[in-house]
């Protein structure tokens, strides 16, 4: 029997990217997880009035709104999703969590620890659930490495060694936009692709110690949109590399980069520890590679796990053993938890807590990158 679910109103700001990857999860969740409120898509808000109505059409937002300020107001929504431009992020995400709005938002978190430290803050205050949307911690595959960190599978950790890769700016005629410049975008891949990089570390190693950071600018101008025939100063960092130490001991490595010719968009993690080790990269994101010291010497090596069998996470809401899911799975987990926690009025992580643990260690590597010296993370109150 078809059960009836008590409807939940969602507020979106942004329409972009993210605003379409976003609008997916929730207007599919429903439909294969079993959540505790049917979302109802009410609201959409940007500023380009145009190409918003166009998004509100496709993705059966039943509204458009160009003023935020009225959207985190209004006594019919319950939820704002937040999936702005980084620098974007702080304050509608303090208004709506002043209003009693549960907030749902993108990364990377903020441009800086005291954006960071003040979305906290307003969304304890006000006693709202608050997550940030780190959909790779929920690929199945990244949630079962998970499992057999805490089962001791690895052992002591050893290493740990992290990658994102991307090349949309190895063409130097791409204009230069928002990502590019230090005050809206914090840091190039630093923050962009480094707050992905350091959340998976946080969740399956644990909070870091220290840091050292090298950057590189390949390409010091670009041209501007307003007029491609002038050019201006590229702000942030093109590549950047992070050595590290974690409080437990192990040492780390992450490349950031989006000059990596040929890699789209490739998040790898290696982790070695003293009884084995693990092995993932997004590109191939349904399976990962486990080496166990405990084989017998006839079957040692790494072995493949296919992580789409129904006793794997989230994989038996959607299709059967060896179908495998994509990168767009991984925000409707996301959301499906998301609407969970609110019923049951517990946290989730990644929360804003979490936001501000990644900030923190992303300003601690940009310390070092401008110092040359070795920086402590500061431990966090």
């Amino acid at each position: 029997m078809y059960r009836v679910m008590e409807e939940i109103r969602v507020a979106i700001l942004g329409h972009r990217f993210m605003g379409r990857a976003h609008s997916n999860a929730w207007s599919q969740v429903s439909k294969f997880f079993d959540v505790p409120y049917k979302p109802v898509l009410k609201v959409a808000c940007g500023r380009d009035e145009a190409d918003l109505k166009t998004f509100a059409d496709r993705w059966g937002w039943e509204e458009i709104e160009t003023d935020w300020r009225k959207v985190v107001e209004r006594d019919d929504i319950d939820i704002i999703d937040i999936s702005l431009p980084t620098f974007l992020h702080a304050e509608p995400a303090i208004e709506a969590a002043k209003n009693g709005k549960h907030v749902f938002c993108e990364k990377p978190f903020s441009i800086s620890v005291e954006e960071a430290r003040a979305m906290l803050d307003a969304a304890e205050a006000n006693k709202v659930v608050h997550f940030l949307n780190h959909n790779y911690r929920r690929c199945p595959a990244v949630v079962l490495a998970k499992k057999m960190i805490e089962e001791g599978e690895i052992g002591e950790m050893y290493h740990w060694r992290g990658a994102y890769q991307q090349s949309w700016l190895g063409n130097p005629d791409v204009p230069l936009d928002w990502k590019l410049k230090r005050a809206t975008a914090g840091g190039g891949p630093l923050w962009d692709l480094g707050s992905h990089a350091v959340d998976l570390a946080h969740c399956l190693v644990g909070d870091f110690a220290n840091v050292t950071c090298q950057q590189k600018n390949f390409i010091k101008e670009r041209p501007l949109l307003e007029d491609p025939s002038k050019t201006g100063e590229v702000e942030v960092e093109c590549a950047a590399n992070i050595l590290a130490e974690f409080q437990n001991g192990a040492l780390g490595t992450i490349e950031m980069t989006r000059y990596a010719t040929g890699r789209r968009n490739r998040h790898t993690f290696e982790l070695y520890g003293t009884k084995g080790s693990l092995a993932w990269d997004m590109e191939d994101m349904n399976r990962i590679k486990f080496f166990s010291q405990d084989d017998p010497e006839h079957l040692v090596g790494f072995r493949d796990i296919m992580v789409t069998e129904r006793c794997h996470d989230y994989v038996k809401e959607w299709w059967p053993p060896g179908h495998i899911i994509g990168y767009e799975h991984g925000f409707v987990h996301g959301v499906a938890d998301f609407l969970q926690a609110i019923k049951s009025g517990s946290g989730l992580e990644p929360d804003f807590r979490d936001g501000l643990r990644s900030i923190n260690v992303l300003e601690a590597a940009l310390r070092s990158a401008e110092s040359g010296a070795r920086e402590d993370v500061p431990a966090l109150t």
